[in-house]
């Protein structure tokens, strides 16, 4: 038995512990209360420092950390054609593996415990298992062309079969049919029954930008207009793209829907009926111009709602949070609100909120007796008194205070430090940079663009 002591314990489902400690049996929770109650047991002190569960990242996409800074400035279709050509042009599988491993680094020095990732290449299945962390790799498929969706599906099917011998009480697989500028309602249609067939989680892109609702409710913009100079048919769809999921049937599959900016009262009620959970991108949300998710009227309506990062290449920093204090001030400030939501809110969401929008608040999300030992600790040294650990951790705290990080018991971090790394990481995303920017600069960015 091990026992961590901290000057604040947050359970989230509790009020925090002054003085607190958590004990640790294994890979479980065996006690979360004052130390003058725990279990006999080995000390390990952190002082003065605020002990949480492991911070949950509902969407990112690990694969892409080496496109920090790359895709600046740009507008979401340009931005989109960048990403898709230099990846196909200048990444190999094994250039995305390392980029994978070093998101994973990053995400652990910041006290995150699970990763909830969408991405094509499936090697953050095997990165994840090498790190010794939690998560959820979701496959994509694409196929805007309705033409495409047998040979898409079929294809799908064959990736996650490859994928399901990797899984592990920690890391398992999932599905994404990325969004409607890239999936046919054929598609979309396949890939739920396919995932109710496997007993797939699901998650989607939807509701992110203007040009996206523009396609779906009018049939029009630069998504349409590339669409039909490959070919491709297109009028409107839907009502909205929340709609376009509830009239397909995708709603029923209950995926995790990501994003979410442009929902209207009518959607929030859909994605609540359905019980549907979302993932929550703040800053990356702001970064390319879509906008502020209604994440007030979301969580008033009862929907699960978790927070993502997102890719390096739209966020450039993996902080959940700092993801957390984005979320409070901007709701705060769409609302005119002081007071809602509140720290503990947010800081419900990074923990809690994430594990329950990925289906997994039974095993994780808050320090509770029976629940798995992942945890993050962080220091409050430079932070001076503290009367409200949940405020100092939204307000005060960024991911460089992370001191330790535990999985399922296993020390993962230790005084600030990864408790093992791969030599060179670094050094491997500058090369990869620098492969990417000469890419750029010999005018790979337009090669194949429609």
């Amino acid at each position: 038995m091990i026992r961590y002591r901290a000057r604040w314990v947050v359970p989230i489902t509790n009020p925090p512990i002054a003085n607190g400690v958590v004990a640790v049996d294994g890979s479980r929770i065996a006690f979360v209360g004052e130390a003058a109650d725990a279990p006999r047991g080995d000390d390990v002190d952190f002082g003065q420092a605020i002990l949480l569960p492991g911070l949950v990242n509902a969407h990112c996409h690990l694969e892409l950390t080496a496109m920090r800074g790359f895709l600046e400035d740009l507008d979401f279709r340009r931005w989109i054609l960048r990403l898709t050509n230099a990846r196909r042009s200048v990444l190999d599988r094994d250039d995305l593996l390392d980029s994978a491993r070093y998101g994973i680094e990053e995400g652990l020095l910041a006290g995150i415990t699970t990763y909830a990732d969408t991405g094509d290449s499936g090697v953050v299945m095997q990165a994840m298992r090498e790190m010794g962390v939690r998560g959820i790799n979701y496959q994509e498929v694409f196929g805007p062309d309705p033409a495409q969706c047998a040979a898409a599906i079929a294809g799908l099917r064959e990736k996650v079969s490859g994928l399901r011998y990797l899984e592990t009480p920690l890391v398992r697989v999932g599905v994404s049919p990325h969004a409607p500028y890239t999936v046919s309602d054929d598609l979309f249609r396949a890939t739920a029954a396919l995932a109710a067939e496997l007993h797939l989680p699901m998650a989607i892109h939807i509701a992110e930008s203007e040009v996206e609702q523009t396609l779906v409710v009018d049939g029009s913009g630069t998504f349409a207009d590339g669409l039909r100079r490959r070919g491709i048919a297109v009028e409107p769809r839907a009502t909205s793209p929340i709609a376009l999921l509830g009239k397909l049937g995708v709603l029923d599959s209950k995926p995790l829907l990501i994003h979410c900016v442009r929902a209207s009262v009518d959607d929030v009620e859909r994605i609540a009926a359905s019980a549907s959970s979302v993932a929550h991108c703040p800053a990356s949300n702001a970064k390319l111009g879509h906008g502020v998710a209604p994440l007030t009227e979301m969580l008033a309506a009862g929907v699960k709602v978790g927070l993502g990062s997102d890719s390096m290449a739209s966020n450039n920093r993996m902080d959940m949070l700092e993801e957390a204090r984005l979320a409070l001030l901007m709701q705060r400030g769409r609302t005119q609100s002081n007071t809602t939501p509140t720290a503990a809110d947010m800081l419900e969401l990074a923990t809690l909120g994430g594990a329950a929008a990925l289906g997994l608040s039974d095993q994780i999300g808050s320090l509770e007796a029976g629940k798995q030992a992942d945890l993050a600790v962080f220091s409050l040294d430079p932070v001076g008194p503290t009367q409200d650990p949940a405020s100092a951790a939204i307000f005060a705290l960024t991911a460089a205070r992370t001191r330790f990080v535990s999985v399922a018991g296993t020390p993962l971090v230790r005084d600030g430090a990864l408790v093992s790394s791969h030599a060179g990481l670094a050094d491997r995303m500058r090369t990869l940079g620098e492969s990417l920017a000469k890419w750029l600069d010999a005018g790979g960015e337009m090669q194949g663009v429609v």
